[in-house]
């Protein structure tokens, strides 16, 4: 009678354990602030690649500061096109404003899929508060 009462707590668990895993939403917050090297943006693009592919409906924030901010520049940014079908896919992409301001950075010099905000890192904890995950994008 114990191995019944023991296997049926197995299953139920396995059961809400799946459940649960299912009915999770993703919510992710990338930092990016290394962009102006080629393999950290090809790094990153993939590391949203793969995230997005492994869960289509998390909702992901993409937090471009300092040199991150190049991801998105039109004069430097190395993936134009991916960065375009993760934004269809939801991919959320900002720029700090303060990082604009430093390095004289116009909002017409962003792609079309940023948005912006006036301070990166603190984009960053409000999303942390809010109960998002965070991820250091690049390597």
């Amino acid at each position: 009678m114990s191995q019944l009462k023991l296997w049926s707590l197995v299953i139920f668990m396995s059961i809400v354990t799946t459940t649960f895993a299912q009915t999770t939403q993703h919510k992710i917050v990338f930092q990016f602030t290394n962009a102006n090297d080629s393999m950290q943006q090809k790094a990153f693009t993939k590391q949203l690649q793969n995230i997005t592919d492994h869960w289509p409906s998390a909702q992901i924030e993409v937090v471009c500061y300092n040199n991150g901010i190049d991801y998105l520049l039109t004069t430097k940014s190395k993936h134009v096109k991916a960065i375009m079908e993760l934004k269809k896919k939801g991919v959320k992409f900002v720029a700090c404003q303060n990082t604009m301001t430093q390095r004289s950075i116009k909002a017409e010099d962003l792609l079309p899929e940023a948005e912006i905000v006036p301070a990166g890192i603190a984009e960053i904890v409000e999303r942390q508060e809010e109960g998002w995950s965070y991820i250091k994008g690049g390597f």
